[in-house]
């Protein structure tokens, strides 16, 4: 073998070791400005709601492609309540729990662009009740272009950090608009 088909051989050697899926990172899914926070303030929801319990995520594996994982999008969801003035200083007082499974994470397997779309169940359940007051699958999309990286690999991990952070963006913005329901409406959780 000669030294120019060494070097190639080398070079695609180091490409495909560098070449390993990340997972998504929270601090990338965070929504830093989706909402007027004024408008919060006049909300029952304002400073009212824990997150109790994020599913459905996947754990990357390097070898294969990048995901969202609950732990990560729980993160990203904590901070951005936060951000929005939706999250509560109180653990296990608040008038508002949480709830949100991650149903579905649609990537493609190929392409130029990669389009993400996720599909995300929330649930707010009233603590003093235990009966949801909101109840909504919310779905959302995020494409990543060759322009945002050459490689297909970031380029995936890019449109799923979007698509989760657009689903929270969405979310907040569905929160805010709907009013709690009367404890006549609301439906026991179990």
């Amino acid at each position: 073998m000669n030294s120019v088909m060494k070097k190639l051989a080398a070079v695609f050697g180091l490409a495909i070791l560098t070449a390993c899926a990340s997972p998504a990172e929270f601090q990338n899914m965070v929504v830093t400005d989706a909402v007027d926070t004024t408008t919060v303030q006049t909300t029952a929801y304002h400073q009212n709601v824990t997150v109790a319990r994020v599913d459905g995520g996947e754990d990357t594996n390097p070898l294969w492609t990048s995901e969202i994982s609950s732990q990560a999008f729980e993160k990203a969801l904590i901070k951005s309540l936060e951000n929005a003035g939706i999250l509560s200083e109180l653990k296990d007082g608040a008038p508002y729990k949480l709830r949100a499974t991650l149903l579905e994470v649609d990537q493609p397997i190929f392409g130029l662009n990669f389009t993400v779309r996720t599909r995300v169940r929330y649930e707010v359940i009233d603590s003093q009740t235990n009966k949801a007051i909101f109840d909504q699958e919310v779905p959302a999309e995020h494409t990543a272009t060759f322009g945002d990286s050459p490689f297909a690999i970031q380029r995936l991990r890019l449109a799923n950090e979007g698509a989760a952070k657009n689903n929270i963006a969405a979310f907040i913005e569905k929160l805010i608009a709907e009013r709690p329901k009367s404890s006549t409406d609301n439906v026991a959780v179990k």
